[in-house]
């Protein structure tokens, strides 16, 4: 992967938004919702503490997880969509 996030951030490959509904219904560009969820594809070294160790991260690469709608920047490599954020702006790890 060409990005290396630095300190406590994370690069979250962004879930593909869905294209029909539960009906059947296909959805058009404009109707479809921004996705809330990825797969963590590169993390930092850890926040730096005060004392000069880093702080571990509570996910590591390859956990799927939530965030909120308008956190973190988006960016797009090589036509993927990825979302540069913070571990505290992380909602859940999930299994699903």
């Amino acid at each position: 992967m060409a990005i290396r996030p630095l300190d406590d951030r994370l690069v979250i490959e962004v879930s593909e938004a869905e294209t029909t509904t539960a009906g059947g219904i296909v959805l058009p560009d404009t109707a479809k919702e921004k996705p809330q969820e990825g797969v963590i594809k590169a993390v930092g070294k850890g926040l730096l503490l005060p004392t000069g160790k880093r702080a571990s991260f509570a996910v590591k690469k390859g956990d799927r997880v939530l965030f909120g709608k308008y956190s973190g920047t988006d960016v797009k490599v090589d036509g993927k969509e990825f979302k540069i954020l913070r571990e505290s702006e992380l909602l859940a790890r999930y299994d699903g």
